[in-house]
């Protein structure tokens, strides 16, 4: 049985949400945010034109934004073209032979919502984004153990992740206006399922007001006073003199890079003071 055509439906408002049973909220510092299966091929089932898509590609992307801005890693994923029949087995005979008979250029992810060079894109094998995937470890190594969930289909792939990252103690919250599905009524299905059984429901307006931390000067120096073993350095004198190691240095660029500012090791290592590291910091901002 093929996918259907999809017609556009109004995404669920805050004010209609099911009730969830835990009192959880996002927190930037543990959240990861998955994008889900957000490929062309899936996508075209939906009516050309359809403000459905529309909106929910818009509500991705400012979480997206949001992310990066929050210092949030982003992971992707999407299904390979080739699949053999092994690999694919039991989804054959739910779906069809899917992607593996399609043009091969439809399985990139929407174009409005590429990832960029620092996300992490994930080959997607079965309905959860944890099957036959090191996304639980990759969100241990970063210290994460919130999930939140974005794309298609809400009662498919994106309900089944919530539920199995529930199963590994990871805290899922599924996102009502950035997923969409086959029909409203499945949808709504999908939301009440995660409320009352595996996570929590919230708009994408509800995680972008938990916030982000602003990339400033204080930031900055926050940022550093573990690294460093004297809190009374000058701002303009060297950091390595106080304890900073070239390890600090390239976790450093790596934060800033989840953040969208760019930085080179050899940048920051040039010249190690707070000063010159918050005016590179801000020239970035400003490009």
């Amino acid at each position: 049985m093929a996918i259907p055509a999809i017609s556009s439906y109004p995404l669920p408002a805050a004010t209609s949400l099911p009730v969830n049973r835990v009192q959880w909220h996002v927190d930037p510092r543990r959240a990861v945010l998955l994008v889900h299966d957000m490929q062309d091929y899936f996508l075209r089932f939906y009516e050309a034109g359809s403000p459905l898509l529309t909106t929910l590609i818009d509500h991705i992307g400012r979480l997206r934004a949001w992310a990066d801005a929050a210092g949030v890693p982003v992971v992707y994923t999407a299904q390979p073209t080739e699949q053999s029949k092994e690999e694919r087995a039991l989804l054959n005979d739910m779906w069809g032979p899917g992607l593996t008979t399609a043009d091969p250029a439809l399985q990139q992810v929407t174009a409005a919502l590429a990832p960029a060079p620092h996300d992490t894109v994930l080959v997607k094998w079965r309905y959860s984004a944890f099957q036959r995937s090191n996304l639980q470890d990759l969100m241990r190594e970063w210290g994460r153990d919130q999930l939140v969930i974005t794309g298609v289909y809400a009662h498919i792939g994106c309900m089944t992740t919530a539920l199995d990252a529930f199963m590994r103690d990871i805290q899922p919250f599924m996102v009502a206006d950035a997923v969409a599905d086959f029909s409203e009524r499945e949808h709504r299905m999908a939301l009440d399922y995660v409320a009352g059984r595996c996570g929590a429901v919230v708009t994408a307006a509800q995680v972008m007001d938990t916030g982000a931390t602003a990339v400033d000067i204080g930031w900055l120096r926050e940022r550093l006073a573990p690294a460093l073993d004297d809190q009374g350095y000058g701002a303009d004198e060297n950091l390595m003199d106080y304890g900073l190691d070239s390890l600090e240095v390239m976790n450093l660029v790596a934060e800033l890079d989840k953040r969208g500012i760019k930085v080179s090791f050899e940048e920051l290592a040039g010249t190690p003071t707070l000063n010159a590291w918050w005016a590179l910091v801000e020239r970035k901002q400003a490009a």
